[in-house]
């Protein structure tokens, strides 16, 4: 099952993304729920989407706006340096997950545009599988992990390079830098995320490779790592990291620029499809 969030009519709704269609949830659901986070938090919330797999649908993708699949997420924890070759380009050694917060409004939607900042040449991209929660948990175990997982979706994760420092958050919190999309596959069709590979293509050209089974910290850990310290709640995301390949450690360096195209996609999930336009002065 896949699900999407969208503006359809200047209205915020939700819904099934299928072969003919988008099946529109909230209309459905006669406002029961007001947006997908709302869905995930009702314990029956998926089992009641499921219900209208075969629904004919009555909106075409051509009509919507794609918001971020989920627009309001109490938390974006993400992690960094996840990756062996991604550690081994900025030569990190540190053993435990680097972590840093994304904020909710610097996120956009599929097939909308990532804006370039004025200030800066070094806009970077990162492709990463993100993780939804799907139910509230704190010190989750490894072994139970994977069962708080609502679904899985794609994210470019747009780094401004000169404004990293020594930090992150300074350089990943610029206004639509981070593309979420194109939907939430629910966790029933990947029951086991390492099957999954990820690539991310500049306008066409494939500029990271990886297999999610390579990832250094895996989902279960990462998750029971997280949700020691914080409470996990439904709708929260976790990025897993990117894969060796970013721009700023090509030779030539390679950023993005007014006009480019960037592309994520990962099997079972689909391409999350963005447009690079140079901030307005």
């Amino acid at each position: 099952m896949k699900l999407v969030s969208y503006l359809v009519s200047g209205r915020a709704s939700f819904g099934l993304l299928t072969h003919n269609g988008i099946v529109d949830l909230r209309k459905k659901l006669d406002d029961k729920y007001v947006d997908l986070k709302s869905l995930l938090a009702d314990d029956e919330g998926l089992a009641i989407a499921k219900t209208y797999l075969d629904a004919a649908s009555d909106i075409n993708e051509q009509d919507i706006t794609y918001l971020p699949v989920i627009p309001n997420p109490n938390k974006i924890l993400c992690v960094g340096m996840n990756y062996a070759e991604k550690r081994a380009e900025f030569n990190e050694t540190s053993s435990a997950p680097t972590l840093f917060i994304r904020f909710p409004d610097s996120q956009t939607g599929n097939k909308t545009n990532i804006i370039k900042p004025a200030i800066t040449n070094e806009l970077d991209y990162e492709g990463e599988l993100a993780i939804i929660i799907g139910k509230a948990g704190f010190r989750i175990s490894q072994e139970e992990a994977l069962s708080y997982v609502a679904g899985y979706s794609c994210y470019m994760d747009g780094s401004i390079r000169d404004w990293q420092y020594t930090w992150f958050t300074a350089g990943k919190n610029w206004p639509n830098t981070g593309a979420f999309g194109p939907c939430l596959t629910t966790a029933d069709e990947i029951p086991d995320p390492k099957v999954l590979t990820l690539a991310t293509y500049l306008n066409g050209q494939e500029m990271q490779h990886d297999s999610i089974k390579n990832l250094v910290h895996t989902v279960p850990e990462l998750i029971a790592y997280i949700s020691t310290f914080t409470h996990l709640s439904p709708g929260d995301v976790i990025l897993t990291g990117s894969p060796g390949g970013v721009g700023k450690k090509r030779n030539p360096p390679v950023f993005m620029k007014d006009g480019d195209t960037i592309e994520v996609e990962i099997s079972g999930i689909g391409r999350l499809t963005n447009y690079v336009v140079a901030e307005k002065r």
